[in-house]
């Protein structure tokens, strides 16, 4: 829909975003992602555990998966979803690590404290329930039933409202703030995890990606216990 062509340029603003939230080592597809010294060839016992999302309920979790892929969906390359979009945004929207235009990475400090970043973050998590629950209530409005529960082409019609400038709607203003957003984080977590990179065709995948630090929590490999964010 909207995402797979990016210029170079763009891709190499969201890899910074990407490094200065490395802190958060997230989603295990991540480039920044901790790999607790496993070969290449060999998958972590979590890749074969449903992911529980941190922030999300598992319906909005569901949500946002089928709209990060309707976004990116997969045909000559994988899509959103094996790059591990989802993940990848739950857990920074969980962690309050704010991604967009007001917020990119730059050579001053995007915020003048602590305090205003975590601001940022719990904003952008209002921002996502809100917007997942417009989805809804305008699925509910025009089709009578839930997002997940309409058709494809329902679902298409939907969010093509929302993305293109030909085909919005009144009292939709909402709805394509919502869109932006959660268009911006799945291009961000697409193209900074390994499957983005590569199919950029991205040259520094075989410099920076075995070079990679270790991970910091290495008795704690899903990262369950990370301790929560300051207020």
């Amino acid at each position: 829909m909207g995402g797979q062509n990016i210029e170079r340029r763009e891709a190499l603003r969201m890899i910074g975003i990407a490094s200065v939230a490395a802190g958060f080592p997230g989603f295990r597809k991540w480039t920044f992602a901790c790999g607790h010294g496993l070969p290449a060839t060999v998958k972590s016992g979590s890749d074969k555990i449903p992911y529980k999302p941190l922030f999300f309920s598992e319906q909005q979790y569901m949500l946002i998966s089928r709209i990060s892929e309707m976004i990116i969906p997969a045909d000559d390359t994988p899509g959103a979803s094996e790059a591990g979009v989802p993940e990848f945004i739950d857990f920074m929207v969980a962690n309050r690590v704010p991604i967009g235009s007001r917020h990119e990475a730059r050579s001053d400090p995007p915020f003048r404290s602590a305090q205003e970043a975590i601001e940022a973050g719990k904003e952008a998590q209002e921002r996502f329930v809100a917007g997942l629950g417009w989805i809804d209530a305008r699925s509910f409005s025009e089709f009578g039933r839930a997002f997940l529960d309409c058709t494809p082409e329902q679902q298409n019609v939907l969010l093509e409202a929302l993305a293109y400038k030909e085909k919005f709607k009144p009292l939709t203003d909402s709805g394509r703030r919502f869109f932006n957003l959660m268009r911006t984080y799945t291009v961000v977590g697409y193209y900074t995890s390994k499957v983005g990179l590569e199919a950029l065709g991205y040259p520094g995948l075989r410099t920076v990606w075995p070079s990679m630090p270790g991970c910091s929590h290495p008795d704690d490999p899903e990262h369950v216990r990370l301790p929560e964010p300051q207020t």
